[in-house]
């Protein structure tokens, strides 16, 4: 999806996301994957006192008013649909959030985001500010996956992307597709010198290592341009479990990319190279589990 600005309603971010869906039935896709906070603008670079305005930007029910719409036309077109929003739960906490529907429109899998970047309070140090840490909770879902339309599904937000582990947890549920998606900007706002083509390199980078390393398809959506002045990487794509880009976005605008993804691809990996009951070796593994800072050896 291209930007979505601070004025733009849900009910517009929505009609862009039906008229894409139509695009893809033309195609005969099964599956359209949307990108992170796909109903709004990327509230999290405005710093907000206010809760009530902070709250403005989060759903309290999926679906809701403005979104109904879109889940009758996926289950009219037997299309499923997975996408992020800002959620806000009935006990009042607040999470980055994707689902992900089957083909009727039900609800079928429901992820956290469990990275969050940035930080809880105004940084005068930064280019602009990000303010996931004020806004959202981390992820209290781990990394499921689901079992529907005859595969084996996981989601993961965004920053997630860049962590091994991941990856690792859904491929150790047996994970033959992830969908991802993101809202990245295209300068590093504590680094100016690292702007557009350093981080498509790293977005390629760690979603096709992701994808090899657990023989899974990934696929990565963007929220793209320029939102109120604040410009986001594209660079939208398809993984194949060897790794290999098989299709990726050229714009930075509303786009239909799509590939025909054979869900069993993914068992000569899980089978050889990967297969983790013959080669793993959890006994030397406990350090990822039981560290979280670097801890230097002493000298």
């Amino acid at each position: 999806m291209g930007a979505i600005q601070k004025s733009d309603s849900r009910e517009q971010a929505v009609e862009r996301m039906i008229t894409l869906l139509e695009q893809a039935s033309q195609q005969d896709c099964t599956l359209v994957v949307y990108p992170e906070l796909a109903l709004t603008t990327f509230f999290p670079r405005w710093y907000m006192e206010d809760q009530a305005e902070v709250d403005t930007w989060f759903e309290q029910q999926m679906p809701g008013p403005a979104t109904q719409p879109l889940f009758d036309r996926a289950k009219a077109l037997k299309i499923a649909i997975s996408f992020g929003f800002a959620e806000l739960t009935p006990d009042g906490q607040h999470f980055n959030t994707s689902i992900m529907t089957d083909r009727e429109a039900n609800i079928v899998g429901r992820y956290r985001k469990t990275h969050l970047p940035g930080h809880s309070e105004f940084d005068t140090e930064r280019d602009f500010q990000h303010l996931e840490k004020r806004y959202f909770l981390p992820g209290d879902t781990g990394f499921p996956v689901t079992r529907t339309m005859g595969g084996i599904f996981g989601m993961c937000i965004c920053n997630d992307r860049r962590w091994p582990e991941t990856y690792r947890v859904m491929g150790l549920q047996g994970v033959e597709m992830i969908c991802l998606g993101y809202n990245t900007p295209s300068v590093n706002s504590q680094r100016r010198n690292e702007g557009p083509a350093d981080r498509l390199f790293h977005n390629r980078l760690v979603m096709q290592s992701g994808a090899y390393q657990n023989s899974t398809w990934v696929v990565g959506i963007a929220k793209a341009g320029v939102e109120d002045g604040f410009p986001l990487i594209g660079g939208s794509l398809i993984v194949d479990p060897n790794g290999k880009i098989a299709v990726e976005a050229q714009s930075e605008e509303d786009e239909l990319i799509v590939h025909a993804c054979d869900l069993d691809d993914c068992t000569f990996g899980k089978k050889t190279i990967f297969d983790f009951a013959r080669h793993r070796r959890t006994e030397h593994y406990g350090l990822i589990v039981e560290q979280t800072g670097v801890v230097e050896p002493a000298l």
